[in-house]
């Protein structure tokens, strides 16, 4: 199959190779994974540790062991009977000396081929860059790092070229300076070098590539003799600081380059050239164009034709130009190569997801010819589920009353946006304030507006701005961007200044609401959609860093709801919203991944169930808090006033309380309060997250200027509560709470698990979260997995179960992980195509649990799960619930469903009574079951092949199927309360 079964998210890097991944793909056969899903393995920046810095499309990273390993690892895959998928990263590459096409456009300017590859603007209003790209690499600003000679003129023998370096910065001069570089010394031997970069210039009196090749070649040969080098040398030294006016020549050099060397600081205000988000050493990519779609895709392309891959992760598909368009090229390419490969692979169209992050309310494109997202949305809309509503007042007047933060998630998020557009992002912003004023100039009816009122306005629009972005084109926006546009304009209409309103809705129209091709004039055209495109690729960076890396560590009334793809302002939502959900997967995107970890979450997923675990005892958490706020007070600091902040207590209690729920949520099982290494471990790990936490919220510190005084305060203050003594009272009450919630977080982690591998969709596994996943915020959640203890593990539940020690241990996952994912493995087809039906809950605890079922040619699974647990556990310190605490309780079946089934995940059968499960008898032995009936209910699931099942019908044939499905009661069909 092409399209997976189940997926295992693989982190690749230097100290992860391909040899070792192949290691590890027995050991996700064995659990029923069907294709392997891994990171970015094009050659990516030296050491990094993600793949997302691409520095070579047209190679395999070397540092992850090039072509050869690469094939080896698929190898393995294949004897495995598993695929590949891949992360791929059209939209930005790494910039540095070790990207050749960025060096190139840096040595030639506007006359690279590359050099309309990056998206560059030559023509900013800054009159320094006229024809330039900004540089802004540097530590200091450009006058004192120059005159404290860390510039430095060098010279490459191996390719006979002259660079400025700084520290690992290599910037290439340009051959037009060669000639006056080399005449700084008098010497007969170098003349042949001089007249080959002075002669043979084009119409434009540019030097030709060819001719400067021969002068490189020269070069090259007279550094290979000691004469030579040392006229090389002496050319270097007259523009060195330790030479009269060396200083001087060297910044005459450097003027003349195709680049201009500048402070990092500048970057956010000056910079000319497409960032990924705020990262000035990525540059964004102008894949919309033919030529570098083809280039940077080649690779792709080779290795899905030669079957080494199966389908692609598309990352950050909407910092593209067009994503519809991207999508629909990359599917007719890929589909163009399906007839060239192998023909013992399936002939199925490639498996193609975006990673989207959508609002609540927002669907996927149906258009783009893709399976659907990585599954951020799946990892909102049950991660919603798990919390309790009822919770949501109490929680929020206690983080109001102990903060003194009286606004809402929502105000943090246009606070935080309104600070971004002014500093971090202010570049970006300029430039597409400037590309609407140039469409202004285009009509008398709008030239008089002016620069200063369209930012002014366009800021409010970015500001209210509900969603990533819209897909406007040549044609205009469609109707579901128009109901964006609506959204965002009814809400900035409240802050705009009154007498700029009729302007808000001018540039609304200039987004899209025109249509760009509607226009006559080619260059108004070409204006025009250059502003639809500004702002387009514009609204996804401010989105993402005004709320994931800004908000999401200002507002902490719940950190499990703060997680990447959710709207911390939801703080629930009910059974019956989630069932929709699913439902209308099934129906849209039925091959869309499911998630509930990746490389980029903000907290593991155990960590989160835990703490949402939080929600439903309120007062408890309530009273816990405010007690302990008390009881450290002493350990706080109070700060002098100086230039990094007003004076103060340290930490704030806005970063003390969402401390105490990271402590609590992320306290590895097993630790006692005693364990003085184990608590210094666990306080490193949570110093790193404080650290960064507190830099992202930008409102005390901040990574341009990190407040250091603060830091340290925090730091002091989250290791003295961690350092266990006679007069720590806070560190046997921090793990009592921990016994109290975790619990049902466990409840909740095995709730969360089997309905990620069982709704409509392809379970992702990310790496190591078949055990409890307490990891934080990367790079903690790309620490190493033990893969020996997992195997280990998985070979002792086969033959003996998950065994006593089951819930300390993460065996328990890891067995409901496995049964689960070897069922789908057998029956493949019910899980792919089968239909989905929300099942209704009766009885005193209806609410407390949920479940539905699925359905496909004769073949019936029903899940179950415990919801909201706390209540049925009854304050007991170990997550297994007795029969007794579900009462009455049952699932009610309609009546084609209502037929002896077998629990996958305990072997036991269940009889419906009068239409009725009763959950004591389905969650006997654990707080989730998988319930099914047809042929080989009865067989194991100790291997991922086990049992292979033929068609069997329940209830008769398919169309006494269809006809039963006709007759159900109208409370029946209303899904559950």
């Amino acid at each position: 199959m092409s399209i997976p079964r189940a997926t295992a998210r693989l982190q690749l890097h230097k100290d992860f190779t391909f040899d070792q991944a192949a290691e590890v793909v027995p050991y996700y056969a064995s659990l029923g994974i069907s294709h392997i899903y891994a990171s970015p393995i094009l050659t990516a920046r030296s050491g990094s540790n993600h793949g997302y810095d691409i520095v070579d499309p047209t190679r395999i990273n070397p540092e992850l062991g090039g072509e050869e390993g690469f094939r080896r690892m698929v190898r393995r895959v294949r004897e495995a009977g598993m695929g590949l998928i891949l992360d791929i990263v059209p939209n930005h590459m790494g910039v540095g000396p070790e990207n050749p096409w960025w060096q190139h456009v840096l040595e030639w300017g506007r006359t690279s081929p590359y050099a309309r590859w990056f998206d560059i603007d030559w023509n900013p209003a800054d009159e320094t860059l006229q024809g330039k790209v900004m540089a802004p690499f540097l530590g200091q600003p450009y006058g004192e790092v120059l005159a404290s000679g860390q510039i430095k003129l060098q010279f490459d023998e191996l390719r006979g070229k002259f660079f400025a370096s700084y520290y690992s910065h290599r910037f290439p001069i340009s051959p037009a300076g060669y000639a006056d570089l080399l005449k700084s010394v008098d010497s007969a031997r170098l003349a042949p070098a001089i007249a080959a970069f002075e002669e043979g210039r084009d119409e434009n009196g540019d030097i030709t590539q060819q001719n400067a090749d021969v002068g490189f070649g020269l070069l090259r040969e007279l550094g290979h003799t000691p004469e030579g080098t040392a006229d090389i040398a002496m050319a270097i030294n007259n523009y060195s600081a330790a030479a009269p006016q060396g200083i001087e020549a060297l910044h005459a050099l450097l003027e003349r380059q195709h680049y201009r060397l500048a402070w990092w600081r500048c970057a956010a205000d000056g910079i000319n050239w497409r960032r990924f988000f705020e990262v000035t050493d990525l540059a964004g990519v102008r894949v919309e164009q033919d030529d570098v779609f083809e280039a940077t895709h080649a690779q792709i392309f080779r290795l899905y034709t030669e079957g080494l891959i199966d389908g692609v992760r598309i990352d950050h598909v909407d910092g593209l130009a067009d994503p519809g368009a991207y999508c629909r090229k990359l599917r007719r390419r890929l589909q163009a190569l399906t007839s060239q490969r192998p023909p013992e692979l399936p002939p199925a169209p490639a498996y193609i997801i975006v990673e989207k992050i959508l609002a609540p309310d927002e669907q996927l494109r149906s258009n783009w010819e893709i399976d659907g997202t990585s599954g951020y949305d799946f990892m909102d809309r049950v991660g919603a589920l798990l919390h309790d509503g009822e919770g949501k007042q109490a929680l929020t007047e206690l983080w109001c009353h102990l903060t003194d933060h009286q606004h809402s998630f929502d105000e943090e998020v246009r606070q935080a946006r309104r600070q971004l557009l002014a500093s971090n992002l202010s570049g970006e912003f300029e430039a597409a304030s400037r590309a609407l004023h140039a469409v202004a100039r285009t009509d008398l009816r709008t030239r008089d507006y002016s620069l200063g009122a369209i930012r002014r306005v366009f800021a409010e629009l970015l500001v209210h701005f509900p969603v990533y972005r819209t897909y406007a084109d040549s044609n205009g926006r469609d109707e579901l961007d128009q109901q964006v546009i609506d959204r965002a304009l009814e809400c900035a209409r409240q802050s705009v200044d009154r007498n700029e309103g009729a302007l808000l809705d001018v540039i609304a129209r200039w987004l899209g609401g025109d249509a760009p091709r509607d226009s006559a004039n080619p260059r108004v055209r070409a204006l025009h959609q250059r502003a639809i495109t500004r702002f387009q690729q514009l609204t996804p960076p401010l989105s993402a860093k005004s709320v994931e890396d800004t908000a999401f560590y200002r507002y902490g009334r719940l950190l499990s709801r703060n997680e990447v793809g959710s709207d911390p302002a939801q703080f629930f939502i009910p059974a019956q919203e989630f069932h929709e959900a699913n439902r209308i997967r099934a129906e849209r995107f039925p091959y869309s991944m499911l998630a509930t970890a990746t490389h980029d979450h903000k907290r593991g997923e155990d960590v989160r169930t835990r703490i949402a675990a939080f929600s439903e005892i309120p007062e408890e958490w309530c009273r816990t808090a405010r007690e302990w706020m008390q009881l450290n007070a002493p350990l706080r600091t109070e700060l002098p006033a100086d230039d990094a902040g007003p004076a103060g207590i340290a930490p704030h209690p806005a970063d003390e309380l969402m401390l105490y729920q990271m402590l609590a949520g992320a306290w590895p099982v097993g630790l006692q309060p005693d364990d003085a290494e184990g608590l210094k471990q666990f306080a490193a790990r949570i110093e790193a997250w404080q650290t960064k936490a507190l830099r992202e919220a930008k409102q005390v510190s901040d990574w341009v200027m990190p407040n250091e005084a603060y830091e340290a305060a925090c730091r002091n203050f989250l290791h003295a509560v961690l350092t266990p003594g006679e007069g720590n009272r806070f560190l046997p009450e921090l793990a009592a709470w921990v016994q109290t919630v975790a619990p049902a977080g466990m409840i909740k982690s095995l709730a969360q698990t089997l309905l990620r591998m069982t709704s409509p969709g392809v379970p992702d596994l990310y790496q190591g979260t078949d055990f409890w996943d307490f990891s934080l915020v990367d790079p903690d959640n790309r620490r190493p997995v033990d893969y020996a203890a997992r195997r280990q593990t998985l070979e002792r539940i086969d033959a003996e179960g998950p065994g006593p020690d089951a819930w300390d241990s993460g065996a328990i996952k890891q067995h409901v992980v496995a049964r689960t994912l070897r069922f789908r493995a057998r029956e493949p087809e019910l899980f792919m195509r089968g239909d989905y039906q929300a099942l209704q809950m009766e009885g005193p605890l209806a609410a407390h649990a949920i479940a539905f079922a699925r359905r496909h040619q004769g073949k019936l699974m029903v899940v179950v799960a415990a919801h909201l647990p706390c209540r049925l556990l009854g304050g007991e310190r170990m997550p297994e619930l007795t029969p007794e605490a579900w009462q009455e309780t049952a699932i009610r079946l309609p009546q084609n469903l209502a037929v002896e089934m077998r629990d996958v995940l305990g072997g036991h059968a269940l009889a419906p009574e009068a239409g009725r499960l009763l959950l004591s008898q389905v969650l006997k032995n654990l707080p989730v079951a998988l319930l099914f009936a047809g042929e080989g209910a009865g067989e194991s699931m100790t291997s991922p092949a086990a049992g292979a099942a033929s068609a069997a019908r329940i209830g008769g044939s398919a169309a006494a199927d269809s006809k039963d499905a006709t007759v159900e009661t109208e409370e029946e069909r209303a899904g559950p309360t």
